[in-house]
């Protein structure tokens, strides 16, 4: 017969936390508030788990189209049931005095709420598009949309982190993220667009909406594809 002491680790053995250790994005907070698991807010909201933890991660680069992170985003705010107040807290907007008496019908306004947090996430991948190759003396010219742009983004400083970061803002303006992984070494100062011969146009529209400088590729032949080499995190600006 085991003794008690065994019988206990066994039974903890079997209980799954609900998030793994870890600083929680607001997103994972409100789901750990309704002790909701990752696998079942997923069963709730009707997309994967992985799916989920792009989501709470930031990571929205991972879905294939910008329409389906906002997509997503919509189903597991109602699987989670956000209402208008919580969903304002979460994207970080004022939130008017709680009142002395709530309205029995307030749970109407969820849908409210949830538009209210789509149109924060919507206002990421509506950012204009405009921009293109300026030269002195000549207009600007006519370049593809960013989701025909293939788009590389490396971590050039060792900051994995901040590297997703600025892959979430390149898919968020509607490219298409290629890879995310880290280039040859860490010892890049900044942040810049690097770009092969003959798309300059493209790769100043990108680094334009991101704000920071381009840097020529040597080599390269074929559909344009751009290099997002990723330098140290030095504050909102970049």
């Amino acid at each position: 017969m085991a003794a008690p002491e065994t019988r206990m680790w066994s039974s903890m053995e079997l209980v799954h936390p609900l998030e793994p250790t870890g600083e929680e994005s607001p997103l994972a907070r409100a789901r750990l508030h309704r002790q909701l698991t990752v696998e079942e807010t997923a069963r709730r909201a009707g997309i994967t788990a992985e799916e989920v933890r792009w989501l709470e991660e930031g990571r929205v680069y991972r879905f294939p189209k910008p329409d389906d992170a906002l997509i997503a985003t919509a189903l597991y705010a109602t699987a989670l049931g956000l209402d208008n107040r919580e969903a304002r807290e979460l994207a970080g907007l004022p939130v008017p005095p709680q009142p002395i008496e709530r309205n029995p019908l307030a749970r109407l306004l969820v849908v409210g709420g949830v538009l209210i947090a789509l149109g924060v996430f919507a206002t990421l991948l509506l950012i204009p598009r405009s921009g293109g190759k300026h030269t002195q003396g000549s207009p600007s010219a006519i370049l593809p949309p960013p989701w025909r742009i293939a788009v590389n983004v490396l971590n050039g400083s060792g900051d994995i982190n901040y590297t997703r970061q600025v892959a979430s803002r390149v898919g968020a303006l509607g490219y298409s993220i290629t890879k995310v992984g880290r280039a040859d070494n860490f010892t890049y100062p900044q942040t810049a667009v690097y770009f092969p011969p003959k798309c300059e146009g493209v790769a100043f529209r990108l680094a334009k909406q991101l704000g920071v400088p381009t840097k020529p590729l040597p080599g390269g032949t074929g559909a344009c594809q751009l290099y997002v080499i990723v330098g140290p995190a030095r504050g909102p600006g970049e």
